[in-house]
């Protein structure tokens, strides 16, 4: 199997940034880490082993990126509001460095969005925010409002709330949207999602799920017995569902 490893210093987010590519060809997928990961735990999970056949073949080439949120959503040192705002230049360096460089390496123009957990909310809002970048999404076991408590998970901006958080909650934007050209892009999507029925964020997804209906967008939510938030399952989910 090809691996590359690339680095560079990053203008949208001051700082060197990483990330592993596995294949030579065919779908490009854009892979989000977990809460906190880094470029190299989509291989580290064995999710990489799980999908050998389809990188081998030609079929898939996967784009394993880092993650900043320790110093976003997950930076309890920085205000909510420099919170969100990290979180912007975080996508805009996804936009203008790492899709650029997809493009560069493959020319194939069918690109996936993908990650489990807290790389689903990343793969999703993203796909939802720039459908036009992105023909599916694939993600496992997301939370898809950052700014609420569930269950023991905080929330991620301490009771702060402004447009900017709005407009990277997709459970909050996408009741609302009603931008012709961003429904048409998003109604030719493939949109997959995953989440076990004992997960403290069914709500979240069964909530997105509602409102993508209500916009005549079509999708897939597979319900998974129990939390279904682990390795294993998203080792099995990527076998179906990638």
């Amino acid at each position: 199997m090809q691996r590359e490893y690339h680095k560079w210093f990053s203008p949208n987010l001051n700082r060197d940034m990483e990330l592993l590519i596995f294949g030579h060809a065919g779908a490009r997928v854009l892979v989000f880490p977990t809460r906190r990961g880094r470029f190299h735990e989509y291989e580290d999970l064995g999710l990489v082993h799980a999908l050998a056949d389809r990188i081998e073949n030609g079929w898939l080439q996967l784009f394993c990126v880092d993650s900043v949120d320790r110093e976003s959503v997950y930076n309890r040192y920085a205000s909510p509001q420099d919170r969100i705002r990290r979180h912007n230049q975080y996508e805009q360096y996804i936009l203008n460095e790492v899709l650029p460089l997809s493009r560069l390496k493959n020319p194939q123009p069918f690109m996936i969005s993908h990650g489990c957990s807290l790389g689903a909310y990343h793969a999703l809002n993203i796909a939802l925010r720039h459908p036009q970048w992105f023909g599916k999404v694939a993600a496992f076991s997301g939370r898809y409002n950052l700014s609420e408590p569930v269950a023991e998970f905080r929330g991620l901006f301490d009771n702060y709330y402004d447009e900017e958080i709005y407009f990277h909650s997709p459970n909050h934007f996408v009741p609302n949207l009603n931008d012709g050209a961003i429904l048409d892009h998003l109604r030719r999507m493939d949109i997959v999602m995953t989440i076990g029925a004992e997960d403290p964020f069914l709500h979240s997804n069964l909530n997105l799920s509602e409102a993508l209906w209500n916009k005549n967008v079509s999708h897939e939510l597979y319900l998974w017995d129990g939390r279904a938030h682990q390795a294993d399952d998203w080792q099995k989910m990527v076998q179906l569902y990638l």
